[in-house]
Formats: structure tokens, C-alpha cells, sequence
């Protein structure tokens, strides 16, 4: 680390980070979020996904990332909303995912820990996001919680034709081994640098080329950042978690996680 605390690279440079999953247009960043993103490029983050939670939000973080070079978005509706599924919901995610800066569906999926919505209806709208990341080509991102068999069982559905990713992943080996089987991808947040955490055989379990990293902010801050609001700069903190737990050095697991965020998100040049 230099001397002014930002992390190095070889030969003294900073590493290059990507990150994969964030929120910058949640209203915890208000006013600050150009400040936001000005912190993230200081430490190194160049790249950044912000993931649309409902086709409001979805609007939003396609505006910021028409504007904003480095930033990308996504549309969807997580399943924290997925009560509010309808055909009318999906044609507006649709028309969001004819944009080109719009370059993944979701998030989706299965959240059995809240259970904010009936599970019925997350499953409506997470098979209604398969089709359409199935029809449109782009990956999709997938938020799974308490729900590893449910995920599991639509991931088999879908095989050979939606690609996608596990974000924030904390389900089990079998869910992980299925997923990758499928050519899925994994992607772990600031989770991993919490006290009591136990993943760390799931998280060596993951093929390089299948590895991500992310933020999830505004939550979900690493340590030695607990407490704060996260914010994209803070990915460095778990890339270099990561980095501990697979036995590599941070730079080298930050450079493999920026050519896989590029490599899902069909960035490549």
C-alpha cells in the first residue's frame, strides 16, 4: 500500500477493479453520488455496474449510465417487489433492455430469508426474467437467499439457455456446483470479510474464469469499513479478502475480476 493509503499494483501501480453489482441510484447516496463515483475512480475503480431493483429504478440507472463513462446498468425487479409482478412491469423492463447501456437482466430471483413477497410470485417474476434474459441474450443476475433448491430447480430449467450469475452468493456448495455446471457465474461481496464468515471452501470452489467480485452498495460494507454506507471504492477491500482466502495476491485477483465483469457483461473490445 502506498504511502497514502491507496492499494499498489506492480511496479507501484494502483490495481484496475470492477465493480460488478452496485446501487447508485439508491436514495442513501443522494446528492453525494457523483462524489460517489469520483472516490471510486480515485481508488482504482473504473468500472462499475449499477443493478435497476424496479423499472423506476431500472430508468434511473440507465440515465446515469448514458451519462456516466465507466458505468453501465441493468433492469429488472428484485424479488423484495416481486408482488408487484405484471405483464406490464415486464414490457417495461423489455423496452429498458433494447438501450445499449443497459447490459444485463435482473436482479431476480428468491429471497426466502424475507419473504417480502409470497414465493409464488418471486417465482412468477424470476422465470418471467428468464425468459426474457433467455430472448434477449444478456446475462442475468440473480439474488438467491434461503432458497438454494428453488434457484437450483430454475437454473435446471433454463440450462443451455440463460447464462447468468449468482451475486452476493452465500447458498451452499450443491447450489455453487450446479450453478457453475450450468456455466453460471459466482460473485461474492464484502460478506466474506465479516466475523463468523464460512464460505471460505465455496469461495476456492469457484473456477477463475467463473470468479466475481462486488460491492452491493449501498449496503453491505467490508471490513474495516462496518458501519460506514459502502460505496463502489470499497470493492478493494474485498478483492483483497478474496484474494487471502483463494491464496493469490490482490492485484492478480483484482485484474482476473475486472477481465470476468467485462468478459459476463460482453464489454470487451
Amino acid at each position: 500500500m502506498s504511502p497514502d493509503g491507496r492499494d499498489e499494483g506492480p511496479a507501484g501501480e494502483t490495481p484496475r477493479y470492477f465493480d460488478s453489482h452496485c446501487h447508485l441510484t439508491d436514495d442513501r447516496l443522494g446528492e453525494d453520488r457523483s462524489d460517489v463515483i469520483g472516490r471510486a475512480r480515485e481508488r482504482g475503480v473504473g468500472e462499475m455496474v449499477t443493478v435497476g431493483t424496479n423499472p423506476d429504478d431500472g430508468i434511473a440507472a440507465a440515465e446515469l449510465a448514458a451519462a456516466t463513462d465507466g458505468v453501465w446498468a441493468t433492469a429488472g425487479l428484485h424479488p423484495h417487489e416481486a408482488e408487484a409482478w405484471a405483464p406490464g412491469v415486464g414490457h417495461r423492463i423489455e423496452d429498458l433492455l433494447a438501450r445499449p447501456e443497459v447490459v444485463a437482466v435482473g436482479e431476480t430471483g428468491y429471497d426466502l430469508y424475507y419473504e417480502n413477497s409470497p414465493r409464488e410470485e418471486q417465482g412468477a417474476s424470476f422465470r418471467a426474467h428468464m425468459e426474457m434474459a433467455a430472448e434477449s441474450g444478456l446475462p442475468l443476475i440473480v439474488h438467491t437467499r434461503e432458497a438454494d433448491r428453488e434457484t437450483r430447480e430454475m437454473l435446471e430449467a433454463y440450462r443451455g439457455s440463460v447464462r447468468g450469475v449468482l451475486h452476493c452468493y452465500t447458498g451452499g456448495m450443491e447450489l455453487l456446483e450446479s450453478a457453475v455446471d450450468a456455466g453460471w457465474w459466482i460473485s461474492f461481496s464484502g460478506i466474506l470479510t465479516f466475523d463468523g464468515f464460512d464460505g471460505a471452501e465455496r469461495v476456492r470452489a469457484v473456477p477463475d474464469h467463473r470468479l466475481l467480485v462486488e460491492t452491493d452498495s449501498p449496503y453491505l460494507a467490508p471490513v474495516p469499513e462496518r458501519g460506514k454506507r459502502n460505496e463502489p471504492a470499497f470493492v478493494r477491500h474485498t478483492t483483497a479478502a478474496l484474494a487471502e482466502i483463494r491464496g493469490e495476491e490482490p492485484a492478480e485477483t483484482a485484474a482476473l475480476t475486472r477481465r470476468n465483469g467485462r468478459r459476463f457483461y460482453g464489454l470487451e473490445q
